[in-house]
């Protein structure tokens, strides 16, 4: 395993984040009872994963429980756990989700409890709430600092003026600032580039890239992906991967994988290790096989031609990831 340091906070993580969506059974096909949970979770550590994300959304508080399980087993201050508040917890209570003061204090209580700590690492809101001023999220989330429940706070997908809006304004109020952004960035998708990811590298905020697979776009030739029940889920929701240039793409990923004797989903990993403004990919996993081969993209070399022969067929898509 590799470790880099974690934006502007000092903290030093794996390369590697190992991302715990698929982690309870809340009755997708691809998710994993707390058995098989529990397996690719000791794998991760044996392996070096210090760093672990998942959401009270996922699996209604499930992944949170059996990820807390696990890492109580173990020396607590060896990981950083990140965790995330935003998304409805309960139908019939609309307080149960969004940024306001009481969602967020009684939401982050409640991840808490789930994952047995007494304070989180990182505490990301999931998305931009439109409903509640900004001015009142981040003095919520700061007050959630000085309590001691947070030590790091952090950011998901939004518009780059809205993240600037934020920064600009916890240093106006003089409060804990955001230190990272988990956004949506794989090689089919790249929209990023042109104003977050410059920010972020600006700010010297961490960047840690959910969906680096493209939800399994870039593990396979795309014909065989959109015969998947994965393929027409992300079609579904307008995920723009085989557009602009992505079929193209996937199937420079392909030459090269056989190229060097490696799968198509190294080869994708192996693009993002090279990038210097990602800190860590978000690696959602139901595999331990899956796992180890992703660990093992650290070792894969990449040249500047290769780089530049998977990105070249690239074209602007319709930004994604915000919903």
């Amino acid at each position: 395993m590799e470790y880099s340091t974690f934006g502007s906070t000092g903290i030093t993580v794996s390369d590697i984040c190992l991302g715990c969506m698929s982690f309870g059974t809340n009755g997708d096909e691809w998710t994993l009872d707390e058995d098989e949970s529990r397996a690719v979770i000791e794998r991760a550590i044996d392996l070096g994963i210090n760093f672990f994300d998942t959401a009270n959304v996922y699996s209604d508080g499930e992944s949170e429980a059996i990820l807390g399980d696990v890492i109580s087993e173990y020396d607590r201050d060896e990981f950083v756990i990140a965790t995330k508040g935003y998304g409805q917890m309960r139908e019939d209570d609309p307080n149960s989700g969004g940024l306001s003061r009481k969602a967020i204090e009684q939401e982050l209580s409640n991840s808490l409890s789930r994952l047995g700590m007494d304070t989180v690492d990182l505490y990301q809101i999931h998305r931009w709430d439109d409903d509640t001023p900004i001015e009142g999220t981040l003095r919520a989330l700061d007050d959630a600092v000085r309590r001691g429940q947070v030590h790091h706070l952090g950011a998901s997908s939004m518009w780059a003026y809205q993240f600037a809006e934020a920064l600009h304004t916890s240093e106006r109020l003089h409060l804990d600032r955001f230190v990272s952004m988990q956004n949506l960035y794989n090689l089919v998708y790249r929209e990023e580039e042109r104003e977050m990811l410059p920010l972020c590298d600006k700010e010297d905020i961490a960047v840690m890239p959910w969906s680096p697979l493209g939800a399994g776009f870039l593990t396979r030739p795309h014909e065989e992906f959109d015969a998947t029940t994965r393929g027409e889920h992300e079609a579904e929701i307008g995920r723009p991967y085989a557009a602009g240039g992505g079929r193209e793409i996937n199937e420079r990923v392909g030459e090269l994988a056989a190229e060097k004797g490696v799968s198509m989903a190294q080869i994708a990993l192996a693009w993002q290790f090279h990038k210097e403004w990602v800190t860590t990919p978000i690696l959602g996993t139901s595999s331990v096989d899956h796992l180890e081969a992703a660990v093992e993209a650290l070792e894969i070399d990449l040249s500047e031609s290769d780089i530049k022969y998977l990105e070249e067929p690239y074209e602007p898509v319709p930004v994604s990831g915000h919903e």
